[in-house]
């Protein structure tokens, strides 16, 4: 399956159930789901999104 993915990083400021609250919104309205979530020494997170392609029409094939 091939996926498109989009790196975020949350700033240290930024607490957890914020976080849990953005991440949802962009799941349910974008289709993003987590793939990845990096904690830093310093409190900043890297996290990973992903979602699947939309299959390409083949020349010629109807769907």
């Amino acid at each position: 399956m091939d996926y498109e993915y989009a790196p975020l990083r949350l700033p240290s400021n930024v607490d957890r159930l914020t976080a849990a609250a953005q991440l949802a919104i962009q799941a349910e309205f974008s289709g993003w789901e987590l793939a990845r979530v990096q904690l830093f020494a310093d409190g900043t997170r890297k996290v990973m999104l992903r979602r699947r392609l939309a299959p390409t029409p083949q020349p010629g094939l109807s769907y």
